[in-house]
């Protein structure tokens, strides 16, 4: 992406953002039995759904890497990991705060909990490799190969609700949600909020890339100027 287009991507990032806040805080109604915690609803799920996405396009980039290597490739799996974990901790720590007053404890380890957990160890591995594996190829195949093996845990997050019992409700909103599960407004709100952090994670990872790719030229022409 360009300057202008990255710059442009944070004005509507900025805009909606604001938007989800007032719709968030001022206009959806409030829950009848969980009450105001149930807005962090709102702000869970969005981040949720970017974490997924996050290692979605770990995977794609690794795979391409692997098939025709390219720094593009490898610096987008990297950017993409550093934003995915951000919102995978953030989706974990809202989770927190909306299950001690929902259910009266701070962690279950429900396969939901649990396999969103191991995500978050993925994208630490993750990160953890691309620190200490070798600079150059050999360490970018170990990344990613280590992507794709990661993504097995994406669609067992998905479909943990469906697959065994779980204190999650099952999906709301999106192919195969229950009719009714949310009300109108709710669902709008819920809408425009994934919308929102979409849009957020897209920039981030835009401006991480492009961070990346000066990095690696900068690692370059230190190692030209060191053999000179």
């Amino acid at each position: 992406m360009t300057a202008n287009v990255r710059l442009a991507l944070l004005g509507v990032s900025t805009a909606l953002m604001v938007v989800t806040l007032y719709l968030v805080f001022f206009w959806v109604p409030t829950e009848q039995v969980m009450g105001v915690v149930q807005r962090i609803f709102y702000l869970h799920v969005p981040l949720a759904t970017v974490a997924l996405l996050g290692y979605g396009v770990i995977f794609v980039a690794s795979v391409a890497y692997l098939l025709r290597p390219s720094a593009k490739w490898d610096a987008l799996a990297y950017a993409s990991a550093e934003v995915g974990l951000l919102c995978t901790s953030l989706m974990l720590l809202s989770g927190v705060l909306w299950s001690k007053p929902v259910w009266g404890i701070w962690w279950d380890w429900s396969p939901r909990l649990t396999t969103s957990l191991i995500l978050w160890f993925i994208y630490v591995a993750y990160l953890m490799l691309r620190a200490y594996a070798p600079k150059g190829a050999i360490g970018a195949r170990y990344a990613a190969v280590l992507g794709i093996i990661g993504f097995v845990d994406v669609p067992i997050i998905y479909l943990s609700t469906r697959l065994w019992r779980d204190v999650h409700p099952v999906q709301m909103v999106g192919p195969g949600a229950l009719e009714g599960s949310l009300d109108r407004d709710m669902e709008i709100t819920l809408m425009v909020a994934i919308v929102t952090f979409l849009a957020l994670f897209t920039y981030l990872v835009a401006e991480r890339y492009q961070l990346r790719r000066a990095e690696e030229e900068t690692e370059r022409m230190l190692l030209s100027y060191e053999q000179r």
